[in-house]
């Protein structure tokens, strides 16, 4: 099947082709044809499978007919973080290019002047962060009686970030004639519950089953002390044929201490965290995607809708919290047919984590063994060996041989004859004792007589 199958225009079919790409992906196939229906879909969908272009291709041959009316956006897509946002918004732009349609971005970090004037252009597609829609439509800068489609995009994420009141909020001001379309990765009970709420018999549409993780990966657990961790992702990055890296923290201060650490060793990593504003993540993104850096240290603001090419591995420094996140982070890698390989480090503390992980997959991580290095073992092994070795003489050897010199210096001088014990290192009642017998302190004196030392001048006769 080719998208020419799929009921798509002729201006659309030539935008994606340009773009590279001639087969749809299984969520494409088929969530395409009952969106042109205008049906509600939910659709489950591992991440790197296409979900976006599912609904984002439909959407502007829906949207090429009408007409805009300001403030008053005829779509909207709601996704939980910039970088998802701006991704969708890449995909509009890319697809889009043949169709006369107007978009715009809703997102934090950057200044809402611009936006606002956006909107009273008039918008087709509004793409938006559910925190900055909620702060224009309470300004009153936004009116969503216009709406005709509504796309929810990794609802399960935006269940994590607490935004789901925020999304029951924006849905209850929608029009109620209108399509609704959510996504997600997996499906927990709050957003099954969502989807009874606000969607109006919707097709499921499940091309794996929820919460798998991307057959194209491969992962692994790695069993390995706190202390220990940095040690071990260096030896990974040196030894797995990495070519471009994603590296997962829970902490934002990990990710800025891990990123220091890497580049110190000498290798080429940047970061991206929620503390950095907008213009610096997406300067970020840009360095890695150019290749200038290929190492990302990334907080879990980047583990969702980023599409990067080439993602080798994804290493997750500390197992997610929550085992969603899991699915999420390594499907940076492994995306449009290509391999790729994940790595979990799983200290003592993150027991708890890495079984909840495992249930949510209803699969077994394996453990990172022998048979799963990707570099002879011996060679490195006696090489580690050689190296060890040479360094112990570098850094310890020249001790020991002045030392060798000196006994062999010595070696070569006559012996000498121990010193015998001198009077003065004998104990002093040794030493003063023959004073006492020259001086006869110790004989036995008549009663009357002179009881002191004896001057010398009474040997002296007077005759």
């Amino acid at each position: 099947m080719t998208f020419a199958d799929l009921g798509l225009s002729e201006d659309l079919l030539k935008a994606v082709s340009e773009a590279g790409y001639t087969e749809p992906t299984d969520i494409q196939r088929e969530a395409i044809p009952p969106v042109l229906m205008m049906k509600d879909i939910i659709g489950i969908a591992q991440t790197g499978t296409g979900k976006t272009a599912s609904f984002v291709l439909p959407m502007i041959d829906i949207m090429a007919s009408g007409r805009r009316r300001a403030l008053m956006p005829r779509s909207l897509i709601l996704a939980p973080t910039r970088e998802l946002a701006a991704q969708v918004a890449e995909n509009f732009e890319k697809y889009g290019k043949n169709h006369d349609l107007k978009l715009a971005l809703l997102i934090g970090g950057v200044q809402m002047g611009d936006q606002v004037k956006a909107l009273n252009d008039g918008v087709d597609v509004l793409i938006a962060t559910p925190g900055r829609l909620m702060d224009l439509f309470e300004r009153g800068k936004i009116l969503l009686n216009g709406c005709e489609l509504l796309v929810v995009d990794e609802a399960d994420r935006m269940l994590d970030m607490g935004f789901i009141p925020d999304i029951e909020f924006i849905c209850s001001k929608l029009p109620e004639a209108r399509q609704t379309m959510l996504f997600s990765a997996t499906m927990p009970p709050p957003i099954e519950k969502l989807a009874k709420k606000f969607l109006n018999n919707p097709k499921r549409i499940e091309v794996s089953r929820a919460a798998t993780t991307n057959k194209d990966i491969t992962a692994f657990k790695v069993p390995v002390k706190s202390r220990q961790k940095r040690e071990t992702l260096r030896w990974l990055l040196n030894n797995d044929h990495v070519e471009t890296a994603i590296i997962f923290a829970n902490r934002k201060t990990t990710v800025r201490e891990l990123n220091k650490s890497l580049q110190s060793h000498g290798f080429r990593s940047g970061e991206i965290h929620g503390d950095m504003d907008q213009s610096n993540r997406l300067k970020e993104l840009d360095r890695f995607k150019a290749g200038e850096v290929n190492i990302l240290v990334a907080s879990d603001v980047a583990a969702r809708g980023l599409d990067i090419k080439g993602v080798s591995h994804v290493f997750n420094f500390d197992t997610p919290w929550h085992p969603d996140d899991y699915v999420h982070r390594i499907g940076r890698t492994g995306r449009a047919g290509a391999k790729g390989r994940a790595f979990t480090f799983v200290a003592d503390e993150d027991a708890e984590a890495i079984a909840n992980v495992e249930k949510l997959t209803g699969a077994e991580v394996p453990v990172f063994g022998k048979k799963d290095v990707r570099v002879e073992l011996v060679e490195q092994d006696k090489k580690t060996r050689s190296d060890t070795e040479d360094a112990g003489s570098d850094d310890r050897g020249e001790k020991p041989r002045r030392a060798r010199r000196k006994r062999d210096d010595a070696e070569g001088e006559p012996p000498r004859e121990k010193p015998s014990r001198s009077a003065k290192d004998k104990p002093r009642s040794e030493a003063r004792e023959p004073r006492r017998r020259r001086n006869e302190d110790d004989a036995p004196v008549p009663a009357g007589e002179w009881n002191g030392p004896r001057p010398g001048f009474l040997d002296i006769s007077a005759t």
